[in-house]
């Protein structure tokens, strides 16, 4: 059966598409906004035995209807069979060479110094080019170390501590808040009953209570007074209907420290205040931390989201979707004015 979809594989900058035609059953690819690394999967009917063996270290790109969806190193090929299902073959991919120094504990502390300038000398260390929101990259401290800790590790801590989105690409490393315009197409969903739009379905929670609390507070201890304080801060919109203060259990080193810890916090309780699921037809141009505008649901529903994850499929037999994951409701979504 032919493809319905057009895709393009290239392995180590050849493009193999018209060797792997007649083999290829399945892609499906991966984009996590935070420190998931992009993944990818191939699935191919080996019934033969017929395939060259890809090595895992090789380079794999993949484009669907013309859009380049992943770009990554092959980490693992898999055979797989049985006496009357045949022989398959899978091969996966990550955004990052998983083999590199990224995972690689280090020894580093810098006194007196910005976030940006310690991640720079850390990514310089691990083989990585760092590229690093001004806003973010500019923030001091008088103290930063990794003791025994990888980049990625550092990477997932600074991000978690200040709201942002770390990933490694290639030979890149980033590090940037959440919610920034990072210059992505917005993905727009509809829904018609006839079946015209391209929502082919969801499942949304537009006003989420589980993880949202009234306000923050973050211990830290004043320096020059010897005192243990608590920064408190409140959570905003999202947390008025709360009661639980969310109150967080590692001490800051200062005030500045524990100011960016609770504001990151609160950023991060707007963003989980509601969230859902939708698949598309499939839309290639969907990336994490772009926006998604959803029409034709429901008042209350109907509004912008974030994306935080999405999933490209393609078979020889399905055709494609793109499945996204949601979060951080605007523009209308959880409130029914009528």
């Amino acid at each position: 059966m032919a493809w319905k979809t057009r895709w393009a594989v290239e392995i180590d900058g050849q493009d193999v598409s018209s060797k792997m035609a007649n083999y290829l059953e399945q892609i499906t690819v991966t984009d996590k906004a935070g420190a998931s690394s992009d993944s990818c999967s191939l699935t191919l009917d080996d019934a033969g035995g017929q395939i060259k063996l890809p090595q895992p270290g090789g380079k794999v790109a993949v484009r669907l209807n013309g859009v380049q969806v992943f770009s990554g190193v092959i980490d693992s090929v898999k055979s797989s069979g049985n006496r009357s299902g045949g022989r398959s073959l899978s091969v996966s991919a990550k955004g990052f060479d998983v083999k590199g120094k990224a995972k690689q504990p280090q020894r580093l502390h810098q006194d007196e110094g910005t976030v940006g300038d310690f991640l720079k000398k850390l990514g310089q260390r691990a083989g990585f080019e760092m590229k690093i929101d001004p806003a973010l990259a500019n923030i001091a401290r008088d103290y930063i170390a990794a003791d025994g800790e990888s980049l990625l590790h550092i990477g997932e801590k600074l991000a978690r501590e200040l709201g942002a989105t770390f990933k490694l690409r290639g030979p890149m490393a980033v590090l940037a808040k959440h919610g920034q315009d990072f210059g992505l197409p917005m993905i727009s969903g509809l829904f018609k009953p006839d079946g015209s739009g391209n929502l082919i379905s969801w499942d949304i929670e537009p006003l989420s209570t589980r993880t949202v609390f009234k306000s923050v507070e973050v211990p830290y201890v004043d320096r020059k007074k010897g005192l243990p304080l608590i920064y408190k801060t409140d959570a905003g919109k999202a947390g008025e209907r709360a009661e639980a203060v969310n109150l967080v259990r590692s001490v800051a080193h200062d005030e500045n420290q524990a100011k960016e810890i609770a504001e990151a916090r609160k950023a991060q309780i707007e963003r989980e205040g509601g969230k859902g699921r939708v698949t598309l037809d499939l839309m290639p141009e969907a990336q994490a931390e772009a926006q998604f505008q959803l029409k034709g649901t429901r008042a209350g529903v109907d509004g912008t989201y974030r994306i935080v994850s999405v999933t490209h499929s393609a078979s020889r037999t399905g055709g494609a979707t793109t499945d996204l994951e949601l979060q951080q409701p605007q523009d209308g979504a959880g409130t029914d004015s009528r």
